[in-house]
């Protein structure tokens, strides 16, 4: 008998235009293997109906009859359909007070929910990820809102010139324009009052590095963390170049102890035994460009208070841009108080009022808080995105979820994402009834 995979409009906002698996993705399915797919049909995503339905897929509302459901963000509750499997990004792991409620409804619903955070390989690498297009995204709209705050400073910048990630026709394009920006300031040199223009990446994995790779279609100098204020102080720098800093943990956290040894493991596992030694860059920084991994039990980066006292001394401040890629809400950037969407998708954060005021006019830096940034790159980070998917779609249609979670023949690749199964949370994830007991 066909196994059905349902392709899930994406409800929680106007803004998605990701899929889970492209037109493309779903023919090659199709073509090698027993599945039929059944799409619900969406105005707003980048792939038309028409495009699946040449693929062989069939557009329905109704995706109950499917024996997988795919989809990419959080399915609003009264979308939900009980007893079958899921697959989307749940943003549920860390505890998060705001889907404690899905999570709850998701249990009470008996849905088996498969988180692709989750699907790792024997080493604890993530395979099924957008981090990279929330990189690219990232950092041409970090860029795109720092020309906009300069130039609400009466600072003209060939950073004008760029535009917000969604605004171009493909990431190609994107590319382009910035490679003509960085041309032009290798030629003309940027205002000698901006200079050095500093860019902090703080961590080193996907996301930052997806963001390095725009950055660096700029004529870019690297600086290491340990060498950046005297770099400054010394005053030898360029117009002519941008420059940047990529932190890692031993660079951002020392020992509460005092102990001089750094160890990452170790960091991991007791991070309330560390504290932050981030803020002493801060005032060297034209832009911050946060995708480092931040939990509740690690010391914030970046503080209010912090940058409070950096303002109370009237002195103006070098630092305009946090492009928060990782988007943790007064997490390791406390400034990021709130999320935003890509049509309205940054704020100014005044550090001596704590007023937060939409667009870039404002006594403080600009804070770009999208929590769906490669939705701004839909086409590609989708055919990327589905690319890992596919292999494994056959398996995960054709298991049987009626079985006990142990029993269940799974990849275990997503065997070990299976966060909800049968009403129970699963042995990994237990954690987590402690977050739902309010609920």
């Amino acid at each position: 008998m066909l196994k059905t995979v349902g392709i899930r409009r994406e409800t929680k906002d106007k803004t998605e235009l990701r899929v889970p698996l492209t037109p493309e993705h779903i023919k090659e399915l199709i073509k090698h293997n027993e599945l039929n797919f059944l799409v619900q049909s969406a105005e707003q995503r980048k792939f038309t109906d028409e495009e699946f339905k040449q693929a062989g897929a069939i557009i329905k509302e109704d995706l109950s009859e499917c024996d997988l459901i795919l989809g990419v963000k959080e399915v609003p509750i009264e979308d939900l359909i009980p007893g079958k499997p899921y697959c989307f990004f749940s943003h549920t792991i860390k505890g998060q007070p705001y889907n404690m409620p899905l999570l709850k409804n998701i249990l009470n619903k008996n849905i088996t929910l498969m988180d692709y955070e989750m699907v790792k390989d024997d080493l604890g690498r993530r395979l099924i990820f957008f981090g990279r297009f929330a990189g690219y995204a990232g950092m041409i709209d970090s860029l795109w809102l720092l020309g906009r705050k300069f130039l609400s400073e009466g600072i003209n910048t060939p950073f004008n010139e760029i535009m917000q990630a969604n605004k171009y026709f493909n990431l190609e394009d994107a590319e382009k324009s910035i490679t003509e920006v960085g041309n032009k300031i290798k030629k003309n040199g940027l205002p000698d009052e901006i200079c050095p223009l500093i860019t902090g990446f703080n961590g080193y994995g996907h996301v930052s590095k997806g963001a390095q790779t725009i950055y660096d279609l700029l004529p870019v100098v690297e600086i290491k963390a340990k060498d950046l204020i005297s770099f400054f102080n010394e005053g030898k720098y360029s117009n002519k170049v941008v420059y940047k800093v990529e932190f890692k943990e031993v660079d951002i956290y020392e020992r509460i102890d005092g102990k001089n040894e750094f160890d990452l493991q170790h960091f991991f596992k007791n991070g309330r035994d560390y504290k932050a030694k981030y803020e002493q860059y801060v005032p060297f920084l034209s832009m911050i460009v946060n995708g480092i991994y931040w939990e509740a039990s690690y010391d914030k980066l970046l503080k209010k208070s912090f940058m409070k006292s950096l303002y109370s001394t009237g002195n103006k401040q070098r630092l305009k841009v946090i492009g928060d890629i990782t988007c943790d809400i007064e997490g390791s950037m406390e400034l990021t108080v709130k999320a935003t969407k890509s049509d309205n998708p940054c704020y100014v954060y005044e550090p001596l009022t704590g007023k937060v005021i939409d667009g870039v006019n404002g006594n403080g830096p600009v804070v770009l808080a999208v929590d769906k940034l490669p939705a701004e790159l839909p086409r590609q980070a989708s055919e990327s995105f589905g690319k890992a998917l596919e292999p494994f779609v056959p398996l995960l249609a054709n298991a049987d979820y009626s079985l006990p979670f142990d029993k269940i023949e799974l990849p275990e690749e997503f065997k070990r994402a299976v966060i909800t199964h049968q009403g129970k949370l699963t042995p990994d994830f237990q954690y987590l009834d402690k977050f739902l007991e309010k609920y």
